[in-house]
């Protein structure tokens, strides 16, 4: 049965998919005589299959390519995809060409870029003009001038304030739902950004987006900062609870990076694997000190007039500079190089150590 199903003559798809019927019977009726037929059949089926399956697959992963390839000029052209970095989509979420989702993702992008642009300049603005001269919440005796800017004003404005909060972006949210003029993402009517050059819209809009994903970024590190010292700018002095407290006192700790530990090796506050990672670095800043000025002073001052292997008929003049000189020391050399290192190694442990 399986060589009818992989052997039916390519034709009018009619007679392919009718051929295999009557081509069965036959099969059964001949495997009735005899066995041996029945085996062959089997390993004959099982090979084509093998082919055709790894032709399947490689035809599905081109067309998968493919596929790729043209979601992602679908949307190169569209606002957003700007210099350096051009279409930027890492995670693939617009692979599969999917306008609607396309589209849903850029109002989003354009929602949270708009609220993040207001929250940043909600930041700034009470620290240079001031707070508003009145009160916030007359009941509980509650001035605007008495909440704090940033996280601090989570835990005095009184329930009632985030309840006529919640309510009002409720409300803009359905409005902006049921009252749409139009489907071009972000557009509800409001003409703030537009112009009759087609070219200078363009280019309004495309800033409004690289403005937005701008403050997505600002308003985040502002809140982590503020998380962290009291204040959106606040000081890194102010931060008295980090743990990286222990060796900001330490050499290396220079401006304009101060204590840079971006991966957080120190964050344990392990004074022990501090100086085994600070011994690894000076070594290999030694040795690497050392490695750049091999590499620089024979161009520089020539090398010496003298043999390296005299059994080779080797000078040192004869060795390349660089990584070509891997392949011209001898083997005997290499011995010597790294006796010579293993010595260093062992005479620079600790007697406890070794």
């Amino acid at each position: 049965m399986s060589v009818v199903a992989f052997l039916a003559p390519q034709g009018n798809p009619q007679h392919r998919f009718q051929a295999p019927v009557n081509q069965v019977n036959q099969v059964e009726t001949t495997a009735a005589q005899g066995q041996a037929g029945g085996a062959t059949a089997v390993v004959v089926a099982a090979g084509a299959a093998s082919v055709l399956v790894g032709r399947g697959r490689t035809k599905r992963k081109g067309v998968e390519t493919a596929r790729g390839s043209v979601a992602v000029k679908a949307f190169e052209s569209e606002l957003g995809v700007q210099a350096p970095v051009g279409f930027f989509d890492p995670l693939g979420l617009s692979a599969d060409g999917d306008v609607a989702a396309f589209t849903r993702r850029r109002e989003t992008e354009l929602k949270h870029g708009r609220l993040c642009m207001l929250a940043t300049m909600g930041y700034i603005t009470p620290e240079l003009v001031g707070k508003w001269p009145a009160m916030l919440s007359p009941s509980q005796n509650l001035k605007f001038e008495d909440v704090p800017n940033g996280l601090g004003a989570l835990s005095k404005v009184p329930l009632a304030g985030w309840a006529q909060i919640l309510i009002y972006c409720a409300m803009v949210e359905v409005s902006g739902i049921q009252n749409r003029l139009s489907d071009a993402p972000g557009d509800f009517g409001w003409k703030v950004l537009t112009s009759d050059d087609p070219e200078a819209k363009t280019k309004k809009l495309s800033a409004e987006i690289a403005n937005g994903r701008l403050a997505m970024m600002a308003i985040m590190g502002m809140l982590f900062q503020d998380g962290l010292t009291g204040s959106a700018w606040g000081d890194w002095a102010s931060y008295t609870d980090s743990p990286l407290r222990a060796f900001e006192s330490e050499s290396g700790v220079q401006a304009p990076l101060g204590f840079w530990d971006p991966v957080g090796f120190t964050k344990d506050g392990n004074t022990a694997s501090f100086k085994r990672r600070r011994e690894v670095e000076i070594k290999h800043g030694r040795v690497s000190m050392l490695a750049t000025m091999g590499y620089i002073t024979p161009e520089v001052t020539g090398k010496f007039p003298g043999f390296l292997s005299p059994i080779n008929n080797l000078k040192f003049e004869d060795v390349p500079n660089g990584l070509a000189a891997l392949s011209k020391v001898p083997l005997g050399g290499w011995a010597q190089i790294l006796a010579y290192c293993f010595f260093c190694e062992l005479e620079g442990f600790d007697p406890k150590d070794k």
